[in-house]
């Protein structure tokens, strides 16, 4: 993997050795949610254009550590869907962001939202076990790929029922999603229907929403667009939203808050919602101790 980011190399050799082992986290027996097809996921997002908030849930990461024991994941994926998440990410790799498949169908069933699995794949049978787990979607992040091993991980997945989300970040990446020769040379052939642009350098951690803002327009105009990581406030994403991104996914504001409907509605700039409504989080779960974003 030329050019690829070490940290992304080290979770990528640790994802294979675990891989090979047959280490999914998830049986059959356990999805509690239908998984697939990927449309489910495209209507949530495009119901909600410009104001779709993809909610996440991670147990942890290589910045903000462990984050198991600091709230229920399971009721926090429910308070998203009451608070207005058009979907749900969950981060399933195990080894640095202490997630899972189990952990997915577990949420995916909890809150009925629409899941995409955010997993670091480097074989074909991840996307199996993402559709038995229950999501609608899977990450495929372009810089684990050349163009052409990229088209074929989206096309299996489309096979599955899945839709791929692509999270690019750099211009090598843009050029991963350009038509080929044998497409004919036109876009639609690509089809490219969900893309993002990750704001974070894998390489250094930093984040530039302004560099994702001016970048926007390099991705497919039929695709819808994702922009992820670094979104904070509801300034970010009305920026965002100016720039041409669809939807917005959201993780560190929203695992480390203490009231995520309240959090939800800040960002997507709605009034927040009143026990009256209904929309309040059904969870009840303690406010997590450590640093508010």
């Amino acid at each position: 993997m030329p050019g690829v980011p070490d940290i992304l190399r080290r979770i990528c050799d640790q994802r294979r050795r675990r891989v090979a082992a047959g280490d999914a986290g998830v049986s059959p027996a356990r999805c509690l949610s239908a998984g697939a097809p990927g449309r489910r996921f495209l209507d949530a997002i495009s119901e909600r254009r410009g104001a779709a908030v993809i909610a996440e849930i991670k147990m942890g990461s290589p910045k903000l550590g462990d984050l198991r024991g600091r709230f229920d994941p399971f009721a926090r994926a429910a308070a998203y869907a009451d608070a207005g998440a058009a979907c749900l990410s969950v981060v399933v790799e195990p080894d640095h962001f202490h997630g899972g498949y189990d952990l997915l169908a577990e949420c995916a069933a909890a809150s009925g939202l629409p899941a995409v699995a955010k997993d670091f794949v480097v074989s074909d049978v991840q996307l199996e076990w993402a559709r038995d787990a229950g999501a609608c979607a899977v990450l495929l992040i372009a810089a684990l790929y050349d163009a052409a091993e990229l088209r074929r991980l989206a096309g299996l997945a489309r096979g599955l029922g899945l839709v791929p989300l692509i999270e690019t970040h750099d211009d090598g990446d843009f050029e991963k999603l350009r038509p080929m020769a044998h497409d004919g040379g036109a876009e639609q052939s690509c089809n490219w229907e969900l893309v993002g642009i990750n704001s974070r350098d894998l390489r250094t951690f930093e984040v530039d929403l302004e560099r994702s803002a001016e970048r926007v327009g390099r991705l497919p105009s039929s695709a819808l667009k994702v922009a992820e990581s670094g979104i904070h406030t509801g300034a970010d994403v009305a920026k965002l939203r100016r720039a041409g991104f669809d939807a917005f996914l959201i993780g560190e504001r929203l695992v480390l808050s203490g009231d995520p409907a309240a959090a939800l509605s800040e960002l997507s700039g709605a009034p927040a919602p009143s026990p009256a409504s209904g929309a309040m989080p059904r969870s009840g779960e303690p406010e997590p101790k450590g640093p508010r974003v």
